[in-house]
């Protein structure tokens, strides 16, 4: 039996999910969507050829009878009241990153969802669904290398706009390492300070960049990430872990070895898409899964509300320069541990 998806926001990747759900996935269908723009909403239901409605109000859709669980691929701002009207509904919601934009947002839906009484939430952290990353984490938590020590990671882009800026570094770049390496080590963050390099010439005069982002974990772990959004050469994501006994390294997107003009070369990717379009597939279908499975595993509440607490006490620590704490509460025996 299919599971009947309302999807609420289709710019660029709410289409994205909604072709992933009517091409490529099995066990769901689309039959709602909304948009601000009501007009682009009946247009991409016409090119994808779906039979679905198209909803002037997003509130309308999470209530609709025949819409079994959500996607919130909307703006930003808006994640926060529709998440929560779905949990008031009782639907479960997928929820693209942010959760909500503030961290006080994200805690009202932690409140919300554990007052509810059964987790409904699921947020669009996708890298916990790459092959790559997966493996990393086999190989920590088989004990292969011994405890973990230190990690050194790095999120390059080729270039961002003009319109990107320094805080920007952390709240749409590094979000998905905080997200990421709190799930490879099992671990919360406790402190973190912002360092800036020598500036590259390549980056806007109102943008910092590189950033050097250094956190330490409840178990003792150091990390140090490595941004740099104007690289030039490439999109590339880097994550070595040295434990106890041994060294594990995120495994380099699959790509053909060349000889050629006397070099050896293989190339690099220039679009996150290509390189995590894979975990996307595989996140989403994980989702529906979980719902008709009757239990959510992928990245919850708590992990959005984790992530804005210490992205906002990383944007702290580039404004002072200091190490800032992360003041992060116990996670509730609600959420127990993900699982992706």
């Amino acid at each position: 039996m299919s599971l009947n998806i309302g999807v609420i926001g289709t710019g660029a990747i709410g289409q994205d999910h909604i072709r992933r759900c009517s091409s490529v996935l099995q066990g769901a269908r689309v039959v709602a969507v909304n948009d601000i723009n009501a007009e682009q909403a009946a247009n991409v239901v016409s090119r994808l050829r779906l039979e679905a409605k198209v909803y002037e109000n997003g509130h309308e859709l999470i209530n609709a009878p025949d819409v079994d669980a959500v996607l919130v691929t909307s703006w930003g701002p808006s994640h926060e009241e529709f998440v929560l009207a779905a949990i008031k509904a009782g639907k479960p919601v997928f929820c693209e990153k942010p959760l909500a934009v503030t961290a006080e947002g994200c805690k009202r839906i932690v409140e919300a969802e554990s007052a509810h009484g059964k987790r409904l939430v699921q947020v669009g952290f996708m890298r916990p669904y790459d092959s790559g990353y997966r493996a990393l984490k086999q190989v920590i938590t088989s004990g292969q290398i011994g405890e973990p020590l230190m990690l050194h990671c790095a999120h390059r882009n080729p270039t961002v706009g003009d319109t990107y800026t320094t805080d920007m570094a952390i709240t749409d770049t590094l979000i998905h390492e905080i997200d990421v390496l709190r799930w490879l080590l099992d671990d919360d963050y406790v402190s973190v300070q912002v360092v800036f390099p020598r500036q590259t010439s390549n980056a806007y005069s109102h943008l910092k960049d590189p950033q050097i982002v250094l956190f330490e974990t409840a178990k003792g772990a150091r990390i140090d990430v490595e941004i740099f959004v104007n690289c030039r050469y490439g999109y590339d994501i880097q994550c070595e872990v040295v434990g106890e006994t041994g060294i594990a390294r995120l495994p380099e997107p699959s790509s053909v070895q060349l000889r050629s003009e006397a070099k050896l070369s293989t190339s690099i990717l220039t679009d996150w898409k290509q390189r995590f379009i894979d975990a996307y597939d595989v996140e989403l279908q994980g989702f529906i899964n979980d719902v008709q499975a009757g239990q959510l595993s992928g990245p919850s509440a708590w992990d959005g509300y984790a992530a804005a607490v210490t992205a906002d006490a990383c944007v702290a620590a580039q404004l002072s320069g200091e190490i800032v704490p992360v003041a992060l509460p116990p996670r509730p025996a609600f959420y127990g541990k993900t699982k992706a």
